[in-house]
């Protein structure tokens, strides 16, 4: 599994507020909605900044959007798609500052902390939104 991590900023003279909902309401369904592009994506998540200031992290930035993919060539495969191309790079143009996104493609993470409450992942809501967990995780050393 490969995780493909966006670091987003809106186009300039556009509000947060109609960022995050051309984000939601627009763009995540041209890629939900196309089943040549959601075959790719095994999971697709936007992460809106929290709130307008400092302690929500560096000025300007108003997002950051999370797609796993089972591997790079899946990855690949899906920037490939001729619907890519034609519905959402140009929707990209519509609402991201593209020349300031940056983004950075992991493997699966070395977990550190995992705490889990109550048989659920802490902070998940109706348990529908965490992802599934492995036996196989990766644990920090003791000590």
């Amino acid at each position: 599994m490969v995780k493909l991590f966006a670091l987003i900023r809106r186009r300039d003279g556009m509000t947060a507020e109609a960022f995050r909902s051309h984000w939601r309401d627009v763009h995540g369904p041209l890629i939900r909605d196309r089943p040549e592009l959601a075959r790719h994506v095994v999971r697709y998540e936007q992460h809106p900044r929290h709130r307008d200031d400092a302690l929500s992290g560096t000025d300007g930035v108003d997002g950051v959007a999370v797609q796993w993919f089972r591997s790079i060539d899946e990855f690949v495969a899906f920037i490939s798609e001729p619907a890519y191309g034609d519905l959402v790079a140009p929707d990209e143009r519509r609402f991201i500052d593209v020349d300031s996104i940056e983004f950075l493609i992991t493997d699966e993470p070395d977990v550190l902390i995992d705490r889990v409450i109550d048989g659920s992942v802490e902070g998940s809501v109706g348990g529908s939104s965490s992802p599934r967990r492995s036996s196989r995780r990766r644990r920090a050393p003791v000590g």
